[in-house]
């Protein structure tokens, strides 16, 4: 009989374990009321802290539009950029909204959503070397900045093999080294770049230097993990509204406003 009463219980288990095992991504979010969002809230006017240290920007507008949607509790988790997409795969966060841009080399360990926003890529340097750093020969030799883990290292490396990559793990930190001398610039997208610029007192500027369309032209998405095709779907429902309604273009230039980076 304990015999038999164990077997009983062992199928119970498996069968609930299968029940559990059988739940959806989307399922698993409604279920639990929130919607864990990682970002890195140091790039604006993408995701910041504003004056009340609260986070703003228009991709923290984006994953609200998300969460309502979906009907749960938006809850933002501020963490080291090259620390999101990790947390993604492991299913300590259910999404990553940080500007990421897409990439093959991403596409193999997450999925993306629809793409939400395109920028250009501007190098940012002293203001007194606006011109002096407006070719690739000039920036040979030159260490060249960028954040951790992002897409505009791997264009530092590919578009400027002359340079050296100087990598840390925050805008305002580059923007520093920048200030003291001790790297020729950083390379950024162009709304976070103008907002440095903006916010520098004069000390920054938009090099004359330019990269060509092919070489950076990035497309912004939400990363999330492999397999969780219907939150994916329910997402790319949300990115396809605010696109076609451009009421994400619109909080976008909010936040541009808002955080200086008007590029004027």
């Amino acid at each position: 009989m304990k015999r038999i009463l164990a077997l009983v219980l062992a199928l119970a288990l498996v069968l609930a374990l299968s029940c559990a095992s059988a739940e959806t991504a989307l399922e698993k979010v409604k279920a639990a009321g929130k919607l864990v969002v990682g970002t890195e809230a140091t790039y604006p006017p993408y995701e910041y802290l504003d004056d009340n240290a609260q986070m703003a920007g228009c991709d923290i507008w984006l994953a609200q539009q998300i969460a309502d949607a979906l009907g749960v509790e938006l809850v933002m988790q501020d963490m080291a950029f090259d620390g999101i997409i990790p947390a993604v795969q492991a299913g300590q966060i259910d999404l990553g909204i940080a500007a990421f841009t897409v990439t093959p080399e991403r596409a193999e360990v997450i999925d993306f959503s629809h793409q939400y926003e395109l920028s250009e890529q501007l190098l940012i340097v002293k203001a007194e070397n606006a011109e002096v750093y407006a070719t690739k020969e000039s920036l040979a030799g030159k260490r060249v900045g960028a954040q951790l883990g992002t897409i505009q290292s791997q264009l530092v490396e590919s578009a400027l093999p002359d340079s050296e990559l100087f990598e840390l793990p925050t805008y305002p930190e580059l923007g520093l080294e920048i200030k003291n001398g001790n790297i020729a610039g950083c390379v950024v997208d162009k709304a976070v770049g103008e907002s440095m610029v903006a916010n520098s007192d004069g000390a920054l500027a938009v090099s004359a230097f330019a990269f060509t369309a092919e070489e950076a032209s990035f497309g912004k998405a939400v990363v999330l993990q492999k397999g969780t095709d219907d939150l994916l779907a329910a997402i790319n429902e949300v990115i396809d509204r605010v696109v076609a309604d451009n009421s994400y273009i619109e909080e976008f230039n909010k936040a541009k406003a808002a955080t200086g980076a008007t590029g004027e």
